[in-house]
Order: C-alpha cells, then structure tokens, then sequence
C-alpha cells in the first residue's frame, strides 16, 4: 500500500466519515488494483471528491482547490513544462513572484516537493486535489492548443485576411485563392498571419515534430509559443502556405522560398516564406515586413546622441561609404531606411538595389535582386552607375565583386550606404581587407561603421529594482565613475497584461566609428581590429555594452538583456 492510501485511509477512519467495515474493503481494492484510496472511494460512492479533498486539507494544513473553476495561463505553461509536469504528475497552478502553487494528489510527498523547488527554484505552495482532477487540469493546460485554435478559428472571419494575387516571372497574375476557402487549413492559415500581424510579430515559426506541431511568433526578438495544431493539419498547412507563395507543392525534399501578400485590417502586408525539409516533416517560417511598424525617424530609434550626431553628420556627405553591420534582425535596413527619408529631397537620385525591397519608401527608385533573371547585387550596380545616382543604397554586401564596385562609387562622387555582416564596427574593416581590397581603398572609402543591435524595452508598468553587487557591475563593464547616489538598476517585473514577459518593444544599440585622420593611417599600416576598437575608444567612441550599459542606467532596460545581446569590451 503506498504512503498516500495508507495516510489517506487513516485520516477517514479518525473522521468516521465511512464504516470500518467499508473502508478495510476499500483500501483491500486500491491495494490489489494498484491504484488510489480517494478514486476507488469516490469511484464507490462512499465519498465525494469535495469531501476527500477537505479531509485531507484540514489534515494536513494545504488549502484544496476546485480545479473546474480554474483558468488556465500560458505563462505558467512556459515557466513550468509540460516534461515537469508529467515526470511529478502535479498540475502549476499560479506563479507570484518565487511562489509557485502547485496542485498535488499526493501533498504528502515531501520528497517530491523538495525536488520541484530544486528543479524550478521557486518556493513550492502546494494545494491539494484529486488526482483525476489533476489529470484534467494538465490536460486543459497542455492540450489547449487544439481547443484554443478551434475557439479561434470559430471566431475568424475569412474577410479580416484578405490574399492578393502574386506575379508570376512571366508577369502574368495569377488567382491564389483556394477552391476551399472555407477548410481548416485555410483558416487556421489566415488566424495565424492575423494574430501574427495583430501581435506585431516579426516571424511565424511553424515546426513539425513527431506527435505535434509548434508554432511559435518572434516578438521582440524573443521566440513565443502560441499554437499547436493537430498534427493532421500538417500537410494542409504547409501546401496551403506554398500555393501562397507561389512555391511547389510536390517538392517535399528541397528547401524553398517564396513570398505573397495579404491585406489585413485594410493594409498591405509583404511576407516573405522559407520551407527547410526536417525528420518530421517541412518547417516554414514566415518574415512578416509590415510597412506599419517601420519608424522612419532617427529621432526614435534610441541611439545615443554621440552615436545619431556621427550618423547624421555622415550622410549628409556628398560621397563616401557608410557601412552598418550586425546580425540578421538587428534593425539595419531599418537604420538605411531611415537615412534616406532623413535626406530624401527631390533635387537628389536616390537608388537601391536590395534582396529583397523589404518596405517601398516613395520618391526612391528601388531594385529587387533578381539571380534567375541574372540580375545579382553586382550586376544592379554596374546598371545603377549608368542611371546617373547620387545615393546608392546596397542592401547586402556579400561578395568581392560587390564591395568593389560599391568602393569606386564611393571614390566617384556617390554615397554609398549598405550593410555587412561582423561582429563589431572595427571588424568591418579587416572584413573589407579580407574580401581582397587594398587598405588604402577602405580608408579613403569608408566615411563611418556602425555596428547595431536591438535590445528590449523594459515594461514601466512592472518592472521592479535590482540590487547587483559592485565587482559584478564592474566587470560587466561599469566605470567607478557611473556609482553616483541616484544609480538604480531595474529587472524584469515578470510580465503584466501591458507587456510581453516584463519587457515591451526595442531600441536600437548602436556603436559608431567614424574614419578619422589616426585610424586612416592606422588601417593603411594593417592594424588589426582589436587595434582599430582600441584607438577608436581612445578617441570616445561609445561601445555597443557601453551604449547598452547607459540604457541600463536610465532604467530603460536590464543588465540580463546587456548580456543578451551584447559582448564585453
């Protein structure tokens, strides 16, 4: 007989609340049958659920709790997985602050609850209930995708996603709609780029694994699980989002890409779509480019004032380079954007050649890179240079070919802006070198480096202040100097209903390297980009963990999110 029945079997004898006789009888069937005391009462109809659950709480001293009255949270679902729930059999309830309520079947494993407060570090609150009750609970948590998708879909109207119709290479337009509007596949489809779109989401993962199917929304940077579909859909997703996009259907095996457009809620919405076969089926992730979110103001980005006074006193230049770097999702083409609408004037020839023309800016002549067409960064920029240009925008530079044609049109007149994959701005230099140009082009060239990410906003609603010890501060990167009497850190409040997880939109990080007279002469004489970063913070330029560690100061963010997408100096 396990503890739980013979405990449980002791506190109904001391109440009297059933015969001896009855409950020798019950106890004998639990044993036999290997299975609980409180089921084989209930089931007998010689105790109620309510009444098993009150005895043992007055026993014991938990509060019980009626599960059918509970609502379930997705963020209890992400702070306490599913693989937790089902290795303890126990049911998260509530998080408040480090408490975590638990509902137990057996609140008399101490053991157990010593092990969950290990493994979550929370303080462990249990309640007590019944453990089919449980077993509901945990499934009405971890199951609520489907009931969640079909409550959804049920209040979806098809008209709110509205699918425009693609061209074709050979120009001709096509009708993307389905014969079956009406399908689940097609709805679920349209609630998802919806809510996508609604959510301010920048991608939509959709992830086959054996028995499921994940779909998760990138929102402020951070991945966010919102749906899982029954895995019968799978199929029916994934074709109906490559009829979307133009892509082949049949094609199971190789990765592809493609693109459509929607309107939702009135406004025209790009997205661009990529499959990648898995083990257990296609994954497709989707970019959504919502000409809507794009803030086309320097002014609001969030970059220093060092950092915006070298940016803006770059392009305003009559020739020369500008190069941005950074990872794919750090705001780049957002940051070039904003530099053509910031100098954007009819007396000059703006052109972009981009992979693809991610928002349309008007006034701004814009190339879609076109490789079936032969139509390449290299190629746009040859053809560019006859058009009479005096703003070239690149939006990539990826080969040798590229940056060389990009560097004598910056020697001949032309602003170049474009961006370029390192790490920090002094790499871009040595970058450049490596490609196979001459040191001396870069550094008669290259105007100004900037090296960008984006950080999260902390939520003024509920974030709370953090106590950090000094020599922790130092070594992240803090000055003796930064330690005044009004120094406050804050830290994630842990989420309320106006934010995403303690933190709500982004601001851009960004370090700036302007080519000075020393680091000319310092990159002609080859010196590495460790020299470079030094001789640059000799002359005042701001980090991008110093830039992210004032932020931090400000309490417009948190020292986890410095470390997140930063790298100390």
């Amino acid at each position: 007989m396990s503890t739980f029945n013979r405990r449980l079997k002791q506190i109904v004898a001391k109440s009297g609340a059933v015969p001896f006789d009855k409950l020798e009888e019950a106890s004998a069937t639990a044993d036999s049958q290997d299975a609980s005391l409180a089921d084989v009462l209930n089931g007998g109809g010689l105790l109620d659920g309510p009444t098993i659950v009150g005895l043992i709480s007055q026993e014991i001293g938990f509060p019980p709790i009626d599960l059918n009255r509970w609502t379930p949270d997705d963020e209890i679902k992400e702070q306490f997985p599913q693989e937790l729930s089902d290795k303890y059999g126990v049911c998260p309830v509530s998080k408040i602050g480090n408490c975590l309520t638990v509902a137990m079947p057996d609140p008399f494993d101490i053991v157990k609850i010593d092990q969950l407060r290990l493994e979550t570090r929370c303080d462990i609150r249990p309640v007590v209930a019944l453990e089919d009750m449980v077993d509901e609970a945990r499934k009405k948590l971890y199951d609520a995708g489907v009931n969640q998708m079909r409550e959804l879909l049920d209040g979806m109207d098809d008209d709110e996603v509205e699918l425009k119709a693609q061209e074709q290479e050979d120009d001709n337009s096509i009708d993307l709609g389905d014969a079956s509007e009406g399908s689940p596949a097609v709805k679920l489809v349209n609630m998802m780029i919806f809510q996508g779109v609604r959510d301010r989401a920048s991608d939509i993962h959709i992830e086959p694994f054996e028995k499921t199917i994940r779909v998760r929304f990138r929102m402020d940077g951070v991945c966010r699980e919102v749906l899982s579909p029954p895995k019968n859909l799978q199929s029916a997703i994934v074709s109906r989002i490559k009829i979307m996009s133009g892509l082949d259907i049949a094609e199971r095996r190789k990765p592809q890409d493609g693109k459509f457009q929607v309107k939702v809620e009135g406004r025209a919405i790009d997205f661009r779509v990529s499959t990648l076969p898995m083990v257990h089926g296609e994954k497709v992730v989707l970019r959504i480019l919502d000409g809507g979110n794009l803030a086309l103001s320097l002014d609001t980005l969030g970059f220093e004032q060092q950092c915006l006074d070298h940016y803006r006193t770059s392009i305003r230049q009559p020739y020369g380079m500008i190069l941005i770097t950074g990872p794919t999702g750090s705001g780049k083409s957002t940051t070039l954007y904003s530099a053509l609408k910031e100098i954007y004037s009819p007396e000059i020839n703006f052109v972009t050649v981009e992979d693809p023309v991610e928002y349309q800016l008007d006034g701004v002549n814009q190339v879609p890179v076109n490789p079936k067409r032969e139509l390449t960064f290299a190629a746009a920029l040859r053809s560019i240079l006859r058009q009479d240009p005096d703003v070239i925008m690149i939006g990539e530079i990826r080969d040798r070919e590229t940056i060389e044609i990009a560097v004598k049109a910056a020697l001949t007149g032309h602003l170049v802006l474009s961006t370029l994959h390192t790490n920090d701005a002094a790499s871009a230099v040595t970058r450049m070198v490596d490609m196979g140009l001459d040191p001396f082009l870069v550094s008669s060239s290259v105007l100004l480096i900037c090296a960008q990410r984006l950080a999260r906003k902390l939520c003024d609603n509920c974030k709370t202040p953090v106590d950090v010890p000094k020599d922790r501060l130092l070594s992240m990167g803090f000055l003796e100097s930064d330690f005044t009497e009004d120094l406050q850190l804050y830290g994630s409040g842990g989420g309320c209903s106006r934010c995403n997880n303690g933190f709500r939109g982004r601001f851009a990080l960004l370090e700036t390297l302007p080519m000075t007279d020393t680091l000319r002469r310092s990159v002609v004489e080859g010196a590495s980009s460790l020299e470079l970063k030094d001789k640059a913070i000799g002359e005042g330029m701001i980090s991008l963990r110093r830039a992210a560690l004032l932020n931090a100061m400000r309490g417009k963010t948190s020292l986890e999110e410095v470390m997140r997408v930063t790298l100390g100096d």
